[in-house]
């Protein structure tokens, strides 16, 4: 039910994004009795109500969807299955008490400060943006200078443009569709600009978003200065080195109203912090076992929270089976705790989950370091799969069944990404 907050609750899911409302399902599909989602914004939905264009549930309703209406079919399920969603709250803390179970403090202008007991409580509080003060970009602080997802926002929920010449500075998804969103509104987008040898966001975006538009691509390129005193008059960008530092010698100027960041999104992971979860260096995420279970017992994590995708479909699979787990906990259901360690080896960023256990199967996610192809994917000397294709941008999946594990000799798995020409075959 909508706003309604109780004292107690089997479940408490933090977000009310896709991630937020996919645990509660699980947990519900679990048989746990009552679960409540809390979400900050007005409307749950998250980061999909500003996504009004397509390409949303290819994988999880094997049809095409804007990001509106893949929220829609999830709040409407949440509703039918009676949990309840309190939106415009905000979570400032969460307790543990001496048996185990958690207090939320929950703050709302309807219900005020209160405390909310849970057996299980699942952290769904998604990413937010990398912006200017984090890569230090010289010259001055002029309006006009924001972050791709505001634009967007702005653009899809207010129905404000942020400018009219527009540079972009970083290639990740939201940028590249801000691109081809910009210039159907009218406005010009002179180049997305990205300090690394590769575009940062998926091949599908750069070729529909860039290319089908004749948006141009910078790769190796940074923006090195803003101009401007009230508003953005200029930026000057220049090519990168190995070193990743300007080169001046080969900088050009671009008149320009508005600069674009989209430089990376980070895990909101406060709420995680407060507790001392153990977080991951790389992800920015809380470590987790095969369980999506954090280092505090009971407290779970899932979607971006945990660490970015690049799909929804993927956070909502995700989420699903952290809302599974949290709900068997608070029903009292104890799962075998993992035995074996999964290693990033070469070629490989990070790895979740970063432990398994033989008695199910697993889906890891990872991202690997560099491009390669053709390429193998190698875990220990359990399997190995031949790809076509590796990118920084684009996530990897890789089931493995519990059969494989169960001949797995000792605690530490490693999982490497080679040339072809060093695979084995026959493995």
């Amino acid at each position: 039910m909508l706003g309604r907050l109780e004292r107690s609750y089997d479940v408490v899911v933090v977000g009310g994004g896709p991630a937020g409302m996919g645990a509660a399902l699980g947990a519900r599909d679990s048989g746990t009795g009552r679960v409540l989602i809390l979400d900050r914004e007005p409307d749950p939905g998250g980061i999909l109500l500003q996504c009004v264009h397509s390409g949303f549930g290819l994988h999880y309703f094997k049809e095409e969807l804007t990001g509106p209406e893949y929220a829609e079919r999830f709040f409407t399920k949440t509703i039918d299955r009676d949990i309840d969603v309190v939106p415009d709250c905000y979570v400032s803390g969460i307790a543990v008490d001496s048996d185990g179970s958690k207090r939320v403090r929950v703050m709302s202008a309807a219900a005020g400060l209160r405390a909310v007991q849970a057996r299980s409580v699942v952290l769904a509080m998604g990413c937010r943006e990398r912006t200017r003060g984090a890569i230090r970009i010289p010259g001055t602080r002029p309006a006009g200078v924001l972050t791709a997802g505001l634009a967007q926002k702005l653009v899809n929920m207010k129905g404000c443009l942020p400018g009219k010449r527009i540079v972009i500075l970083g290639s990740g998804d939201i940028g590249l569709i801000m691109a081809r969103r910009l210039t159907l509104e009218g406005c010009e987008v002179l180049g997305v600009f990205e300090v690394m040898p590769y575009s940062n966001g998926l091949t599908r975006n750069v070729v529909q978003c860039l290319e089908d538009f004749g948006i141009p691509l910078h790769l190796s390129t940074t923006v090195a200065y803003i101009h401007g005193r009230d508003r953005v008059e200029k930026v000057t960008v220049a090519p990168v080195g190995p070193d990743f530092r300007p080169d001046m010698s080969r900088a050009r100027d671009i008149p320009c109203d508005t600069l674009l960041l989209s430089i990376g999104l980070i895990p909101e992971n406060e709420l995680s912090q407060s507790l001392g979860i153990k977080l991951d260096e790389i992800t920015g995420g809380p470590e987790v076992s095969s369980t999506l279970e954090t280092s505090m017992p009971g407290v779970y994590a899932c979607g971006n929270v945990l660490h970015v995708h690049d799909l929804v479909d993927f956070v909502t699979n995700e989420a699903l089976l952290a809302g599974r787990f949290a709900g068997e906990r608070a029903q009292g259901i104890r799962r075998p705790a993992d035995n074996i360690r999964i290693d990033a080896g070469d070629n490989v960023r990070y790895c979740v989950p970063h432990t398994l256990s033989p008695e199910r199967e697993h889906t890891i996610y990872m991202r690997c370091k560099r491009a390669m192809k053709p390429c193998r994917l190698r875990v220990g000397n359990l399997l190995e799969k031949k790809l076509r294709f590796v990118v920084p941008a684009e996530m990897i999946m890789l089931k493995i069944q519990p059969d494989l594990l169960e001949k797995f000799q000792g605690d530490s798995l490693r999982i490497d990404i080679v040339p072809e020409s060093e695979g084995e075959s026959g493995v």
